[in-house]
């Protein structure tokens, strides 16, 4: 079981007229994974939805003059260590994470390393594996070097980058070679207890990574891109799509505010008392 929680708080330099903010922080209903507890707390109204992707999601609308939002939310997660595999096809077909985004576009070079890796679209574990450790190699772990809005092939360019970074590298190379694979946004118990969200921007408790479609099984396989790793019994996933933007945690649109400043920490424990912050 996890404990987690995961606290936002925005700052603004002037008083923000109206804040609206999509919120993807409740864990995922999913065979998975069973949510013993979880709560939100934040200023304003909010209501919930359960978008396309089947991610829960609160639509967040402040409309008091405001300078800072907190959002805390948290609670206790099972995660049983039942295997890889997750089965349930989703609300939307598979194929529909084969579409390219802005975010995750390709190139003759990126093409080329999907084909090298994975040759076509029947994978196997391997090959997902090789694809994994090639992507790690050409875009080294960074933390500080990327923003949100950078794009799969930027990232190759630049050869670093964060675990969004990787993740939508090798989602890209997955569907240029017509592999259904999706992003995957969530929490991450780290195996050393020493991992989690600093002022350096380090962010690894709160995490990515994707689930690719195995045709044979008829099943989702998630891969931690970053540490080269199956998604096990550390993983607590929040919110699946088709890149970063889906399944972002907070976005949204203000009124007013000037500069902006996020302060973010992320605590994820065990019932051992390992822990990730």
């Amino acid at each position: 079981m996890l404990r987690i929680r995961h606290e936002t708080l925005y700052r603004y330099a002037e008083p923000v007229r109206q804040s609206v903010q999509s919120l993807r922080l409740t864990p995922r209903r999913e065979q998975r994974q069973r949510t013993l507890s979880w709560q939100v707390s934040a200023p304003g109204r909010r209501s919930e939805q359960v978008d396309a992707h089947g991610n829960i999601s609160h639509l967040l609308t402040v409309d008091e003059p405001h300078q800072e939002i907190r959002i805390v939310v948290g609670g206790v997660i099972d995660v049983p260590d039942d295997g890889p595999l997750i089965f349930e096809r989703g609300l939307i077909s598979p194929l529909a994470y084969l579409a390219t985004t802005p975010l995750t576009g390709t190139d003759p070079d990126l093409t080329a390393l999907a084909l090298r890796c994975l040759g076509g679209p029947s994978v196997v574990r391997g090959q997902l594996d090789q694809l994994a450790a090639e992507v790690c190699a050409r875009v080294r772990y960074r933390p500080g070097t990327t923003t949100v809005t950078d794009t799969a092939l930027s990232a190759l360019r630049r050869g670093e980058g964060v675990c969004q970074d990787q993740a939508h590298v090798f989602l890209a190379a997955c569907r240029s070679v017509h592999v259904p694979a999706r992003y995957v946004s969530g929490y991450l118990l780290s195996g050393n207890g020493e991992s989690g969200v600093d002022g350096s921007g380090a962010d690894i408790a709160s995490h990515a990574w994707v689930d690719v479609w195995l045709e044979a099984q008829r099943a989702w396989l998630g891969l931690d891109v970053t540490h080269q790793a199956i998604v096990g019994a550390q993983h607590c996933r929040l919110a699946v799509g088709r890149d970063y933007l889906d399944a972002a945690p907070v976005r949204g649109v203000r009124r007013g505010g000037g500069r902006e400043t996020l302060e973010v920490q992320v605590l994820v424990a065990n019932e051992t008392g390992q822990s990730s912050q």
